[in-house]
């Protein structure tokens, strides 16, 4: 049986950016290989990490994972593209993986890349950079216990303006005429975006569930919990949610502490 062509990139033990790199492949039965999964996953990130990793006068360096290899032959490492940043895969697989399967044919609709980039780059600064930030709103180089006092005023800032701000936004897109009937975010159609959206939100909901509780009772952002729904009932995701594939929320951008889940 042939090697998968797609390596994933990413450290061990939790989930991180990596995921939504996952929930793609998973959601488009896309064989491919982990280092989440592998004896030498840690070494193969470091050896990137640590710039260890030899130049074969083609690939920039990755400064940091997620990162992608696809070979051109699944039995020969000898034509690999490597590429890096998750909305920069995503993109990648977007014009790799089959016509339809995570976005639009660019044939048909020659501009959705560029909305669905859109789309996921803005959930992932506003749900998934700002949340990192709130326990470590100083220096990621020190330890939360060395910033807590501006941990806790960050977040109580996140969960009362910043996710309110983004959840608005996120349902004024799906109330708007292109997203096509406002079950999913672009054209009326299952797309990467709609990946993105529902992994950002779940694990701001594992890092403050006090908030995301309120906000989805008080049903001003119903379209958005609507859609993480359904991203969770689609038959692959919910299998895979299921599986020991996925990774528990532990020491990554999604941290629970119990002085930052505050209701706001």
């Amino acid at each position: 049986m042939a090697s998968p062509q797609y390596r994933l990139v990413y450290w061990p033990g939790i989930p991180g950016r990596g995921e939504h790199i996952r929930l793609v492949f998973e959601e488009t039965s896309t064989p491919y290989t982990d280092t989440a999964t592998t004896s030498d996953g840690l070494d193969r990130v470091l050896a990137y990490v640590q710039g260890n990793v030899p130049d074969d006068n083609i690939n920039p360096p990755p400064l940091a994972p997620p990162i992608l290899q696809h070979l051109a032959d699944p039995n020969n490492d000898t034509n690999v593209t490597t590429i890096s940043q998750t909305s920069n895969i995503l993109l990648y697989l977007a014009t790799h993986l089959p016509p339809g399967s995570i976005a639009p044919d660019p044939k048909t609709d020659p501009n959705a890349l560029f909305y669905l980039n859109s789309l996921a780059l803005t959930a992932l600064d506003g749900l998934s950079n700002e949340p990192h930030d709130c326990h470590h709103p100083i220096a990621s180089g020190l330890y939360y216990e060395d910033q807590k006092p501006e941990s806790l005023r960050k977040a109580d800032n996140y969960v009362r303006v910043r996710l309110p701000k983004f959840l608005g936004y996120f349902e004024r897109v799906l109330g708007s005429g292109a997203s096509g009937g406002g079950k999913w975010l672009y054209g009326g159609k299952f797309s990467f975006a709609d990946l993105v959206l529902f992994q950002c939100l779940d694990g701001v909901k594992f890092m403050f569930p006090k908030a995301v509780s309120k906000y989805e009772r008080e049903g001003t952002y119903a379209k958005v919990f609507a859609l993480y729904q359904a991203v969770s009932e689609r038959p692959k995701i919910t299998e895979y949610l299921k599986s020991s594939r996925r990774q528990k929320y532990s020491d990554g951008i999604y941290r629970y502490y119990e002085e930052l889940d505050i209701e706001p």
